[in-house]
């Protein structure tokens, strides 16, 4: 089956129990279809760059997911019809990558860069 990888912003007035709630919900409507989660991340309220529904902040959550294109429509038509998500963003993708992502590195492990300038 194909891989794909979901971020979705929810409301910043729900609590963090809400927001997981939702990723639970959503792992189940996968599974329904003949998906499964591989692994979620809860990467809770951050600020971001624009307003969305008058709203500065949101809960992000991230979704590595195995499942057939079936599934993820449905996921994805479910997701914009719910109340609390405000966006979404899925893609497919090769291979998903070993460990947490990128957003819950932490800063000393995130590799090699470039030396900041003073």
């Amino acid at each position: 089956m194909p891989l794909y990888e979901h971020v979705f912003i929810s409301r910043q007035d729900l609590s963090n129990t809400q927001a997981e709630g939702l990723i639970e919900h959503f792992t189940a409507v996968l599974a329904d279809n003949g998906g499964k989660v591989v692994e979620n991340e809860y990467w809770g309220i951050k600020t971001m760059a624009y307003k969305i529904n008058k709203n500065r902040k949101g809960h992000y959550a991230f979704l590595k997911t195995d499942a057939p294109a079936t599934a993820i429509q449905e996921m994805e038509r479910l997701m914009r019809l719910h109340d609390d998500v405000m966006r979404i963003l899925t893609i497919k993708v090769d291979a998903h990558d070993e460990g947490p992502s990128v957003q819950m590195q932490k800063r000393d492990d995130r590799g090699d860069r470039r030396e900041r300038r003073s």
